[in-house]
């Protein structure tokens, strides 16, 4: 049986052969056509960030590769700086010369950065560091250095920001005395100014210092009185400096530690003993965006890092490592966008001698590889990448932490445009910049303790406060200084001194201090000593503080600090008070000023001629010979002062004037009777004096208190200087004000309220306050700028103010108040009554009287038109008018008579008693009997006679 032939598959598999041949063939080809380009790594491998530098480094890589098919690779060349500036520089120019790396990541170091950056300036290398923060190095001055880290000088705002929350008004920095460490301390205090926060002190470190030294350096700070430390330095001089710290007692409470983000992002790889020893301390560190990328990198990098360092307990990835990773890859697709290049350097002269050390040339890929990078833009592990002028832009967000337990605890953030705030991502419509310590989370200070400590302590050195008091020969009540015969120390007492010693008793703390007498003889003007003397005392530092009776001025608040001000505030004028006027027989007189009487008079003549004027033709009453008419002028205005007029007025323009008068006479009268029965009834304490305007024109003198600034005051105000005449007691015033201006003594005392009531105490029923109070701020208690103190003592003097019956316990106590004595305003002026009060009314009754006398002329003349228009001179023209006025008018068309009615109309106030009427033609006099009645029959012209009927 013959076997079945079986076709073979070998033409079906050769298709498929040749294809894997050729993707074979491409591949390699591919791989052949991949280039190099070699990058220096410069780190020190003995250092936690040299170690974790370089895994993050490799793995950056090998993700990047992994995930991108370029035609550019990284070769990476490590090299260890052994934290030595020189090998870092010699390791850059070997790296240059002998494998030409384009690029070099690294140094880990501030100072090895700052010779390695000149030496890429000089071959066009780019120098990318991730961990060399110092503010020093800056990519204007050497452009191929380009900073992926953040610069110190970002974080002193938040820092700055804690400070400000808190209150504390001085800070001590503590830095090692590095390029590294010098580099924050300028931004530091230009921030701490902005917030006027004082730095009194600058602790410098060492790195070569010994324990006992920083042990020392310690002790100095502790026997200070600042609390507030803000540690910058690396983690090697950091660890033994809080070990110290804590073995000096300064862990506990009532200190404040602020650690900088260099020493804050490492915290995790510390030992346990130094993280024991750093409890309570606060830290700020840039703020990196959670997310699954960066988790998933953490979990990774953990276990290979554990493989390649099996020694390393504490295994944490920092932010140094999330740069260094980032930084890689920037570099990698900076290098993809240039391509491939002729990667060797160019020599710039082949006539240097070869031996020259940097006789590298120059990069020919350099400049357009440092371009690609500053352009390089994407979200990498520690967020975006972003770089401006070569550097990380400073303007991102910082986490706060407070080291509790074994690690940190996050309690807030900080951001550019919010401040302090609990949570990072703030509503938009909340654009304020706050620092409210409450925005903050719980926070655990030094001592185990949730209490905020205040800042500032007394030193322990035992050394007491120097407080100035002034000697003065007056006024004791304020101040007083005595020597005790035995102990020949002073005993110092008074109002003052009695305020200080109930705040420094409600301070929390213990202030020892020590009075001392200041009492200086000078050149000055006043022969003695002034208060600006006394202040000027805290400035130049020879004493601590001055308590006394010192008055809160805006010039002496350039040169040192006050308090709160503890007394009343002002000063004002005193002058003697004039005797009783009730028992004057001119005080009728008082009521009103001269001005207003003679615009009274004045317009009792105005309003008399304008009703006579008004009333002449018409009204038998106003017409006459002219001393009749004179008469009756003056007797009807001045009548209606008392409404005593008889006369009937017929004209409506008359009228009208005589209501809107006999409305300001009633007002008149009204005021002048409430004030007469007000001078009458009551006893008057009216002052000689109530303005200083008439003390400046009357060329009279003022005294004040010698040594105050009132002095300077007055002479602002433009009071001739030769008139100003100083005093130092009560008494002293007394007299002064007793014998006068003329006399030796002084029209006017010019002094501060809490004076002014001492010496009115005593004096209450000769002198009086007066005049406007200048304002001025009180008395307050002396302090050096920036001083601790101040707001502790001002926060004391306000719970004495506030208590009910403290301060006034201790006003009744040196203050006697004269309880015989009448209140006094503060403002006294006169009782009589002036021209401004009725100018209103005045005015009113001008512009009715104008406007009825206006109209008066307007219907005569119109009247008798004719007389104007004929022919004749002026001077005929106006004798035919003042003719024609004087003519007696016919009434009869003003009066209606009904016939059915003959006694309608007739006006029942001419019922009178018997008088006299005079007829204006001279035709005789009529007297009219009792109960008679005088009318004018209807259509019967008027000639001056009455018809008399009896009843």
């Amino acid at each position: 049986m013959k076997k079945k032939h079986r076709p073979s598959c070998l033409p079906l598999l050769l298709p498929f052969f040749f294809m894997l041949l050729s993707l074979h063939r491409g591949t390699a080809e591919a791989q052949n056509t991949t280039k190099i380009i070699d990058v220096g790594v410069i780190l020190d491998l003995d250092t936690w960030v040299g170690k974790m530098g370089q895994s993050c480094i490799s793995m950056a890589l090998s993700d990047f590769y992994a995930t991108h098919n370029y035609t550019t690779r990284l070769n990476i060349h490590i090299r260890n700086s052994k934290n030595d500036i020189v090998t870092a520089a010699s390791t850059a120019i070997d790296l240059m010369k002998n494998f030409q790396v384009q690029a070099i990541l690294g140094p880990q170091r501030s100072a090895q950065a700052e010779f390695v950056a000149d030496i890429g300036n000089k071959t066009q290398v780019p120098i990318i560091s991730f961990s060399a923060a110092s503010p020093f190095l800056s990519s204007i001055e050497t452009p191929y250095f380009v900073r992926t880290a953040q610069s110190d000088s970002s974080q002193v705002k938040p820092i700055s920001a804690i400070i400000q929350a808190f209150g504390w008004r001085e800070v001590v920095p503590i830095y090692e005395d590095t390029e590294y460490g010098r580099g924050i301390v300028p931004f530091l205090t230009d921030a701490l100014q902005v917030i006027n926060v004082n730095v009194p002190y600058r602790c410098v470190i060492s790195p070569s210092a010994t324990d006992d030294q920083i042990l020392k350096e310690l002790y100095k700070l502790k026997t200070m009185q600042t609390r507030v430390f803000v540690v910058h330095m690396s983690s090697s001089i950091a660890s033994r400096l809080f070990l110290k710290a804590k073995e000096a007692g300064m862990m506990d409470k009532g200190f404040a530690w602020i650690i900088s983000y260099e020493l804050t992002n490492i915290l995790a790889s510390l030992d346990s003993s130094v993280i024991d020893s750093m409890q309570g301390v606060l830290g700020v560190q840039p703020y990196v965006p959670v997310s699954k990328q960066l988790e998933n990198f953490k979990t990774r990098w953990k276990r290979k890092f554990r493989q390649d360092n099996p020694d390393i307990d504490r295994v944490e990835l920092d932010l140094f490592g999330l740069w260094a990773y980032d930084s890689t890859w920037a570099l990698a697709m900076a290098a993809e966008q240039v391509g491939y290049m002729n990667v060797g350097f160019k020599k710039l002269d082949t006539r240097k001698n070869s031996s020259d050390p940097l006789d590298i040339g120059v990069s020919q890929v350099g400049p357009k590889l440092l371009q690609a990078i500053r352009r390089t833009r994407f979200t990498g592990l520690s967020g975006k990448f972003h770089l401006v002028n070569g550097e990380q832009p400073s303007n991102s967000a910082f986490k706060i932490v407070n080291v509790v337990g074994k690690g940190e605890k996050e309690i807030g953030f900080w951001t550019p445009t919010h401040g302090i705030s609990r949570k990072l991502n703030k509503p938009h419509d909340k654009k304020m910049y706050s620092t409210f310590k409450d925005e903050l989370g719980a926070i655990v200070w030094p001592g185990d303790t949730s209490e905020v400590p205040k800042g500032w302590e007394l030193s322990t050195s035992g050394k007491k406060l120097k407080i100035g008091v002034p000697v003065k020969d007056g006024l004791f009540e304020f101040v007083k200084v005595e020597t005790d015969s035995l102990t020949n120390a002073p005993i110092v007492t008074g109002f003052c001194i009695d305020v200080f010693k109930a705040v420094i008793d409600l301070l929390p703390y213990a202030v020892p201090y020590k009075f001392v007498p200041f009492k200086k003889v000078n050149n000055n003007r006043t022969g003695t000593w002034s208060y600006n003397d006394l202040v000027e005392q805290v400035y130049l530092q020879d004493f601590d503080a001055v308590i006394g009776d010192t008055t809160i001025l805006a010039n002496r608040t350039l040169y040192v600090d006050f308090t709160l001000p503890y007394t009343e505030s002002g000063v004002s004028m005193v002058v003697p008070i004039k005797g009783d006027e009730r028992k004057s027989a001119w005080i009728f007189l008082k009521p009103l000023k001269m001005d207003l009487w003679l615009t009274t008079g004045a317009f009792f003549i105005i309003t008399g001629l304008v009703i006579w004027l008004l009333e002449h033709r018409i009204n038998v009453d106003f017409r006459g010979p002219p001393h009749r008419q004179v008469g009756m002028v003056i007797w009807f205005s001045f009548s209606t002062l008392v409404f005593a007029h008889k006369e009937k007025i017929l004209s409506n323009l008359s009228r009208f004037v005589m209501i809107i008068w006999v409305f300001v006479v009633l007002v008149l009268t009204s005021s002048y009777q409430a004030s007469l029965t007000s001078m009458l009834t009551v006893q008057q304490l009216q002052p000689t004096i109530t303005d200083l305007q008439d003390i400046i024109r009357n060329g009279q003198f003022i005294g004040y208190q010698r040594g105050s600034f009132v002095a300077g005051l007055m002479e602002r105000a433009k009071f001739d200087p030769s008139k100003l005449r100083p005093y130092n007691t009560i008494d002293e015033y007394d007299d002064a004000l007793s014998r006068g201006s003329r006399y030796g003594g002084v029209a006017a005392i010019v002094d501060e309220i809490p004076y002014i009531k001492l010496f009115l105490a005593k004096y209450c029923t000769k002198y009086t306050m007066v005049g406007p109070t200048y304002k001025t701020s009180g008395f307050g208690f002396v302090f050096p700028k920036n001083s601790p103190l101040v707001p502790d003592v001002s926060r004391a003097i306000l719970n004495i103010t506030e208590e009910e019956g403290k301060m006034a316990a201790i006003e009744r106590k040196w203050f006697n108040q004269n309880t015989d004595c009448p209140e006094q305003g503060k403002n006294t002026t006169s009782d009589s009554l002036t021209l401004d009060s009725f100018r209103g009314l005045f005015l009113i009754a001008g512009v009715s009287s104008g406007v009825a006398v206006l109209i008066f002329l307007f219907v005569f003349l119109y009247e008798h038109r004719d007389i104007l228009n004929s022919e004749g001179s002026v001077r005929q023209k106006v004798g035919s008018m003042i003719k024609e006025f004087d003519h007696k008018k016919d009434i009869s068309s003003h009066t209606e008579h009904k016939e059915r009615n003959p006694h309608e109309g007739i006006n029942m106030s001419t019922v009178q008693s018997p008088r006299t009427s005079i007829s204006n033609h001279g035709e005789g006099i009529f007297t009219e009997e009792e109960s008679s009645i005088s009318t004018t029959e209807p259509g019967t012209p008027d000639h001056g006679l009455f018809t008399h009927n009896r009843c």
